[in-house]
């Protein structure tokens, strides 16, 4: 129950990213950036490194029956590598929950919408990315559900330019973290059986990196919307 979800390099890629964001952070290029996604930098830095390592742990929930189980190693989907542990007995699917893909992410976005009252714009951007996320989402066998990486963060982007640029960084992370969870893995929770995999993980394989890039890319909007803040008037939507 203790595996990275996603494989090198695709791995060390995000870590990567992630140092690059806390280079920033430390110089101060991104520091009023977290303000406007409603975060003190610290505590966001301390929330993405969490979430990055904590993609090793998955919390067990309960077991499916045993049916015929893929032999573990890796499976690429979209040109990234996602890890399948191996294992010696194997008595089901463990459907499972990831703290760094599914708890943490989860907690963040619901702190987001009670911290700025984006109950009704923050419901329309999950909407909005839980249907696009579903429709191109699909069963892996030996893993679980898996969509591209980037139509999250994408989807989720889009859906909040068109929502409010003004919070735009918050609900663009609330919309893909949790319209990725419930359009990948909540909405096929039911495709699970039968697809061989020792462990079916909510944001675990197949949806962590797309819940990750969210994140990043809710950062990187903060500092997009803190630029054209000081260049125009302030947005009123």
């Amino acid at each position: 129950m203790h595996y990275f979800p996603i494989a090198l390099p695709f791995l060390l890629i995000l870590f990567f990213i992630f140092l690059v964001l806390l280079i920033l952070i430390e110089v101060g290029i991104l520091g009023y950036a977290y303000q406007r996604l409603g975060i003190k930098p610290r505590h966001v830095f301390t929330l993405l490194l969490l979430s990055l390592f904590g993609s090793y742990i998955n919390i067990p929930l309960y077991q499916l029956p045993a049916e015929t189980l893929h032999p573990g190693g890796q499976v690429t989907f979209y040109g990234v590598r996602h890890v399948i542990p191996f294992v010696t007995h194997w008595p089901g699917t463990i459907i499972a929950v990831n703290l760094g893909g599914a708890i943490v992410p989860a907690a963040l976005s619901i702190y987001l919408l009670v911290k700025n009252r984006l109950f009704l714009r923050g419901l329309l951007g999950i909407v909005i990315v839980t249907v696009i996320v579903h429709h191109v989402a699909r069963p892996v066998h030996g893993m679980g559900i898996a969509e591209p990486v980037f139509i999250p963060p994408l989807a989720a982007a889009g859906a909040a330019f068109l929502i409010s640029r003004r919070f735009a960084p918050a609900l663009a992370y609330i919309s893909g973290s949790l319209g990725t969870l419930i359009g990948a893995d909540l909405l096929n929770i039911k495709n699970f059986q039968g697809l061989g995999a020792p462990v079916a993980s909510i944001g675990g394989a197949g949806t962590f990196d797309g819940i990750f890039m969210t994140g990043i890319l809710a950062v990187l909007l903060a500092s997009l919307m803190t630029r054209k803040d000081a260049m125009s008037p302030p947005d009123r939507s």
